[in-house]
């Protein structure tokens, strides 16, 4: 961990703005389904008021594109939050303006504020100078916990960073660490288990994590294109040329294993009542589509698995949402959660849905709460979010 953290700056009697990643899940009714990301923070919260700091959070939720929309609000949040820190979380409203500035001036060590949702303004994602500048001005210190976004060159994660000392929450050196650990493959053997869709989706995280582990085991809709890189049917899945290209140079490669399927389950349409088949892998008809990993891949996936001792997970290895074709990603989760010896890391988006649909968050080391931050992480970018944030 190269950047400096709550714990490297005398935080006493300072004000905190504190950026925060609270875009949770919200039925229609705006209530909280998931406030994992909001107790992922509390640590970092706790800290800043044990050492006599007052703290102004702020967050983005939705998409509300730069206007005030009723359904975006962070009420619920807000709320949330205080039931968990035990204490009345201060709306301060704005998120910028008089109130907002008033608010956090009046603020006394161990309170906490919270502004309104910063893309309710539209200079935050146009990382406006002015919107930067007013966010800064109600603190003496800046940090940030919402790695889930610090691959967005916004005002609330760098704009802010040009006018107050920078440094990174708790949840945010957490995240750096033990993504930096898969990058670094400190423990051997290191395994990655990559799915999604397609292959262009994770083409630079395919190329920057594989040369750096022991094994790769593919699954998802990207299967077709190893298979068509093997010149196998593929099924009716849309590859192209290039995809194919890249597939084919990953299987060529003296280091690692990269690991196909033995079978898989095809579809004969992408829809949730698709008719289920099992089939080997190089026997995919080419009016089907591949939908999950059959048994035998499952086992020896699972297999694979036990002996690692560094464990990365991006990419459910199947339709998931779906009934028929749920079981694989499933026996991805509990094989990788049966081996306790291991670093285990999952990299965010939807395979920590995944997780936290199967009630199996604490059987990881680590659960990212970065989406787009973890895939941009692992392809080996630099994110604007952590870039700003001062160095040890």
């Amino acid at each position: 961990m190269s950047k400096k953290t709550v714990r490297d700056i005398d935080v006493n009697g300072k004000r905190i703005l504190l950026r925060v990643d609270f875009n949770v899940p919200a039925n229609d009714a705006r209530e909280i389904t998931d406030d994992s990301r909001i107790r992922m923070v509390l640590p970092t919260i706790n800290f800043l008021r044990q050492h006599g700091a007052a703290i102004i959070v702020c967050s983005h939720f939705g998409r509300p594109g730069g206007k005030v929309m009723e359904q975006y609000r962070l009420t619920a949040v807000r709320k949330r939050l205080g039931e968990l820190l035990g204490l009345t979380v201060i709306d301060a409203g704005g998120p910028t303006g008089q109130w907002p500035a008033k608010v956090a001036a009046g603020l006394r060590p161990g309170q906490v504020a919270m502004l309104e949702n910063l893309r309710f303004d539209p200079g935050e994602e146009a990382n406006d100078a002015k919107f930067a500048l007013s966010l800064a001005a109600m603190a003496s210190i800046y940090v940030d916990d919402a790695f889930g976004a610090a691959h967005r060159a916004h005002a609330s994660i760098t704009g802010v960073a040009r006018h107050l000392p920078a440094v990174a929450g708790l949840l945010m050196e957490k995240e750096l660490e033990m993504l930096g650990a898969v990058l670094s493959s400190a423990r051997r053997p290191a395994l990655a288990v990559i799915g999604g869709a397609k292959v262009a989706d994770k083409i630079q995280v395919l190329t920057n994590l594989v040369p750096k582990m022991d094994t790769v085991l593919i699954g998802g809709g990207m299967v077709s294109a190893f298979l068509k890189a093997k010149d196998l049917s593929g099924g009716k899945a849309e590859v192209t040329a290039e995809e194919a290209e890249a597939a084919r140079r990953l299987l060529a490669g003296s280091k690692p294993a990269v690991l196909l399927p033995a079978d898989v389950v095809t579809g004969d349409r992408f829809a949730e009542n698709a008719r289920a088949v099992e089939t080997l892998m190089d026997r995919v008809p080419p009016d089907a589509l591949v939908l999950d990993i059959g048994r035998q891949a499952q086992r020896a996936f699972a297999a694979e698995i036990a002996k690692a001792k560094l464990i990365i997970w991006n990419g459910p290895v199947g339709v998931f949402e779906w009934h028929h074709f749920a079981d694989g990603t499933q026996a991805i989760a509990q094989a990788i959660a049966a081996n306790r010896d291991a670093t285990t890391v999952v990299g965010g988006g939807s395979t920590a849905e995944v997780v936290e649909k199967l009630g199996m968050r604490n059987k990881f080391t680590h659960v990212s709460t970065g989406g787009g931050a973890s895939l941009e992480f692992l392809e080996g970018k630099t994110l604007p979010g952590v870039a700003v944030l001062l160095d040890k």
